[in-house]
């Protein structure tokens, strides 16, 4: 059922207004990927507001996210931890309560340097038997995972199958494809700014891992396709061309604070965010909505009461 390829969604993680998860909203997120031709959920990444999460709470959404979407749509959780070993261990609990997919970071603050992120990443792919992933996103982690680190990852690991770059470097891509040779698909982050969407698919990236999903799930789909013919390469330029202005905006701030607000405009759920992040409000939010209604997002997929 694994799908590397298309759109991949990081979806937020949604609050009630006190705080605590709302796994009836998650319900409601979810089905909707569904429902629009999502072809892989993300949880738990930067978008999810990880790091304010508990361990507890980490996994009871692992367990609950897994029994609302067994055998409809492939779910990979993000594992990074602070340590190794605690990476480790969350990576075994998703793979024993039958998660499709894990996901592995560099640790932030540590700033490391290769030879430790490769043993890191080593380690960690080695402890588990389900596909595996990196998330190279330096901005956020401080480590830059080099092309050949990636390489000899992928000759050490045939459950590393996907790598998720987040950095403003088509050099890297091309790096990764052509040391890696298919072997481990690249599919890209929105970060910065959805600058690299048409230059991994260019190379030979087999799609998105995106936040833009969760606002226009069924147009990120369409942009997010493989490029296998040249009719599929021009849908793509012109889907990507016209909603660019929306996916700008939705990188105003960093994750997730804009389109948690996009949600609420929606009537979605999931447009709390917990301390000490702020809401997104006044003009800003004003210009948001504005867009958003402008493009037709709103007529197409606001909540009606």
């Amino acid at each position: 059922m694994l799908r590397l390829e298309g759109s991949w969604v990081a979806m937020p993680t949604p609050f009630t207004e006190d705080d605590r998860i709302d796994f009836q909203g998650y319900h409601t997120l979810i089905e909707r990927q569904i429902r629009y031709g999502t072809s892989q959920l993300f949880i738990l990444g930067s978008a999810a507001e990880v790091t304010l999460l508990t361990l507890e709470e980490k996994k009871t959404i692992v367990r609950e996210i897994i029994a609302m979407t067994k055998g409809r749509i492939p779910v990979f959780f993000s594992a990074a931890s602070l340590t190794t070993q605690e990476s480790v261990n969350f990576a075994r609990y998703c793979q024993e309560q039958g998660a499709d997919g894990v996901i592995f970071t560099i640790p932030p603050y540590v700033l490391i340097n290769q030879h430790a992120a490769f043993t890191h990443l080593d380690t960690c792919m080695g402890s588990v038997d389900l596909p595996c992933g990196i998330y190279n996103n330096p901005s956020r982690l401080g480590v830059q995972i080099m092309p050949e680190t990636i390489q000899r990852l992928s000759d050490a690991h045939s459950n590393f199958v996907v790598d998720k770059e987040a950095m403003g470097s088509v050099e890297q891509l091309v790096q990764v494809q052509r040391l890696c040779e298919g072997k481990v698909k690249i599919m890209c982050c929105d970060y910065p700014k959805y600058s690299i969407v048409l230059p991994t698919l260019a190379v030979g990236g087999t799609g998105t891992a995106n936040i833009g999903g969760n606002i226009i799930p069924e147009e990120a789909a369409r942009y997010s396709r493989p490029w296998t013919s040249m009719e599929i390469i021009e849908e793509c330029r012109q889907e990507y061309f016209n909603w660019f202005p929306l996916l700008q905006a939705l990188y105003t701030f960093s994750n997730p604070v804009v389109v948690k607000a996009a949600l609420r405009i929606l009537g979605l759920s999931g447009g709390h965010l917990r301390k000490p992040y702020e809401e997104y409000t006044g003009q800003k939010l004003a210009e948001l909505e504005t867009l958003m209604g402008e493009m037709g997002v709103i007529d197409k997929y606001g909540v009606r009461s």
